[in-house]
């Protein structure tokens, strides 16, 4: 009995995590038209959602356009204070 219950509870709860993960990996729209340039200038050799593109854009953060790094900030890919923390390190 307890199988037959903690198997659908169990892929409900994958289920809800693949999403929640999926969506905190995502681009949102606001940051896609806000980041294009600079995504172009230094990462267009990476695919849109790839982790190469994050690790590129984290790379080239000091040089990415300030209404970029706004929009990375409000939609939650990067703090305020890795931001500042940054800008304070000189990189």
């Amino acid at each position: 009995m307890r199988t037959t219950i903690a198997l659908p509870l169990f892929t409900l709860g994958l289920l809800t995590y693949s999403a929640v993960a999926a969506e905190a990996d995502s681009y949102s729209k606001a940051v896609q038209q806000s980041c294009a340039s600079d995504y172009k200038k230094y990462c267009g050799e990476y695919g849109l959602e790839s982790t190469g593109l994050r690790g590129c854009m984290d790379r080239n953060g000091n040089s990415l356009s300030k209404t970029c790094v706004q929009a990375l900030v409000a939609s939650g890919q990067v703090s305020q204070a890795e931001v500042d923390r940054r800008k304070k390190a000189g990189h």
